[in-house]
């Protein structure tokens, strides 16, 4: 039973790092990426779709993005979408498909976007202990219905925090590469 709650706690923590990997895909580093235009939705036919479901998304060099739409009559809502998300670049139209040219990173941006990226931690992080909470009181409850001795659930806890420890470091380290990429010119 307490091996079961040990097996969910860290399978959950780990769901936070993920998700936290997914929001550091959306942040901008040296290099562009595809992720950056991740969240963008267009209106598909009266349905809001993922961008990267109605045409190719493709990073051709560092400061490049081309978007290349899979029926020519999406591209001004391709377009305004992109305007919309407000992602510090202008599309540039020309009739078949849509690029972005990315401007290099001052390191004034740099250091926003590693402010960015340490919000993210702290919400990973408060995800985490969120975890650790609920394992605990799931651990507490089984001490009040006396299916393990207060010395069990004392051992529990400790041992639910040491994965807690373990996941807040896993945090940490996936925000020090994070920014050493962000940071790096």
């Amino acid at each position: 039973m307490v091996n079961e709650i040990f097996e969910q706690t860290k399978a959950n923590m780990q769901k936070g790092i993920e998700a936290l990997k997914r929001d550091f895909s959306s942040l901008r580093t040296g290099k562009v990426t595809t992720g950056i235009v991740d969240n963008i939705k267009v209106d598909y036919y009266g349905t809001m779709t993922a961008l990267n479901q109605v045409g190719s998304v493709i990073a051709t060099d560092a400061t490049t993005i081309s978007i290349t739409p899979w029926e020519k009559n999406l591209l001004p809502v391709i377009e305004k979408a992109i305007q919309e998300a407000n992602i510090g670049v202008n599309p540039n139209n020309d009739g078949d498909f849509i690029k972005l040219f990315f401007p290099p990173m001052t390191s004034e941006q740099r250091q926003e976007i590693v402010k960015q990226a340490k919000g993210m931690v702290e919400h990973a992080k408060i995800a985490v202990r969120n975890v650790r909470k609920d394992g605990n009181d799931k651990i507490k409850k089984l001490e009040k219905d006396k299916e393990i001795s207060e010395d069990e659930s004392k051992k529990a806890q400790e041992q639910i925090q040491k994965i807690t420890d373990e996941y807040i470091a896993k945090v940490d380290e996936t925000f020090k590469a994070k920014e050493a990429d962000i940071l790096k010119v």
